[in-house]
Order: C-alpha cells, then sequence, then structure tokens
C-alpha cells in the first residue's frame, strides 16, 4: 500500500476514532486550534493547571506541547503532562515555537527536548536546530529556512532526540533518522493566518492518536493539511476569508481528495 493511500485511510480513522487531544499551546491560538480539531473530527481539550495535566494528559490519546506564550508555570506544566503522557504510553507532540529567538525559549525547547520522550517534534529549521543546539538565524517567532541542509538537518535532529522530526516550509520534510518523506502540498496563504503552525502540530497529534508509525502519521497529517489549504485557497485570495475556508476545508476534506492529492516522496 502506497503513501498516499495509507494518508487517506488515516484521515478516515482520526474522523471515526475522535481521539482526544490534550493541548497545552499558546493563548493566541487556543480557540483556532480547537475548532480545527474539531473539524477534522477530532476531540480537542486544553488543560494546564498542573493540578490535572498528568490525569488529562494519560487518558489522551496525545499530547501537544506548544511554547509559543511561554511562562514558567506552563513549562512546569509541559513537564508534568509530558511525564504523565510518557509513562503512560501516550505519545507526545512537540512545537518549539521560536525556539533560538531568546536564550530562555532556547533553553526551554532542550529541556523539554532532554527531559521527555518525543513521538514528533515539529518546527520550522531554525526552531529545530535551536532546539538540538545548532545556531540557525531567527526572528521573532517567524523564520525563514536559511542556514543548511534541512533534510540533514532533520535526520540528525531525528538520531539525536530518538524522535520523528517534520521540518515545515515551502517543502516539508519527514523522517525518523533513516526513512525520509518530502511533502509538496500546501499553500503560502497559510503563512498569513496566525496559529496554522500550531494548528498543524495539534493535527499531527490526532493521527498519531491512531497511527504508532509516527513517521507515516506526521506524513500523512501534513499532506492531508496541505491539501486541505490548497483546498481553501480556491475560495478565497483574503486572509480573514481564508482562516473560514481553511475550517470548512478540514471538515470538507475527503480521504478520496488525499489520496488523488498528496504530493509525497521518499527517499
Amino acid at each position: 500500500m502506497g503513501i498516499e493511500q495509507i494518508a487517506a485511510e488515516l484521515l478516515g480513522k482520526v474522523r471515526k476514532n475522535k481521539p482526544l487531544v490534550h493541548n497545552i499551546t499558546n493563548v493566541v491560538v487556543t480557540n483556532f486550534t480547537a475548532n480545527g480539531l474539531y473539524a477534522l473530527g477530532a476531540s480537542p481539550v486544553m488543560a494546564y493547571a498542573h493540578e490535572e495535566v498528568a490525569d488529562m494528559a494519560k487518558i489522551a490519546g496525545a499530547l501537544v506541547l506548544n511554547m509559543g506564550t511561554l511562562t514558567a508555570e506552563t513549562v512546569e506544566a509541559m513537564i508534568i503532562a509530558g511525564k504523565s503522557a510518557n509513562e503512560h504510553g501516550v505519545p507526545v507532540i512537540f512545537d518549539p515555537v521560536g525556539a533560538g529567538a531568546t536564550p530562555y525559549r532556547t533553553e526551554v525547547a532542550q529541556r523539554i527536548c532532554q527531559e521527555l520522550d518525543l513521538a514528533i517534534i515539529r518546527g520550522n529549521a531554525p526552531e529545530i536546530a535551536n532546539s538540538i543546539g545548532e545556531t540557525w538565524a531567527i526572528k521573532g517567532v517567524d523564520a525563514g529556512e536559511i542556514g543548511g541542509d534541512v533534510e540533514e538537518l532533520a535526520r540528525n535532529a531525528a538520531i539525536k532526540l530518538k524522535s520523528v522530526v517534520a521540518i515545515t516550509g515551502k517543502v516539508d520534510v519527514i523522517t525518523d533518522g533513516t526513512s525520509l518523506y518530502t511533502v509538496n502540498n500546501g499553500d503560502e496563504m497559510l503563512t498569513l493566518v496566525t496559529g496554522t503552525g500550531c494548528l498543524l502540530t495539534s493535527v499531527l497529534g490526532a493521527y498519531a492518536a491512531v497511527e504508532k508509525d509516527y513517521m507515516v502519521a506526521a506524513t500523512s497529517g501534513i499532506a492531508m493539511y496541505g491539501i486541505a489549504a490548497e483546498l481553501a485557497r480556491q475560495q478565497t485570495n483574503y486572509p480573514g476569508s481564508f482562516q473560514i475556508a481553511f475550517l470548512d476545508s478540514l471538515y470538507e476534506i475527503s480521504p478520496q481528495l488525499v489520496e488523488q492529492s498528496a504530493r509525497i516522496t521518499q527517499k
């Protein structure tokens, strides 16, 4: 069975199983993330209190940690939840938003990578690089793909972290350190709507909840997400309406469209 067909089947599996995705995410994207997961067919929960995150994480299908708006209290909640998820076999998906922008962000990203077993880490190239102690240029929480070979970086990070690494950009790169996929779906309008990267990470949580081959899960989720963006762009050329159209596309997208439209290459 080809990866495109698997990606199609996993979309159906997410919708059938409606996995509970526990998000400890940033204040900018909470609503968009919840709505996006609902539109896809998953079941989001946002729980941050130290008193409950361990209990919530252990009953979830996946735990998503996103460090977009950092506080010391949130970081500790992530560590508590992550350790609980590790103990109970729940996949942890990490989004090191802005790693490299400030020493604190870099320190937090590296701490999470060191203290937790990650199923998937997803970010842009500078975020992934800084999470493993390499230095790539970054400005704020946004960054371009400058500084080196993205595929080599992804492989090195996957080996170092013993995790699936997904570096997203114009061409998305997903690897476990041995095998590698690239995905060439998506639309530049995604870069004009805040939270689309963060939502993608949570979508990967939904896929990891139903597929234990995390490289297949990540590749399938990223391809589906890019196709949904292409579908939304057919409806509008404006970022405000694109955001709404994109949520609609996550609801509307079919397994058949995923199989037909996924542009995935194995290397």
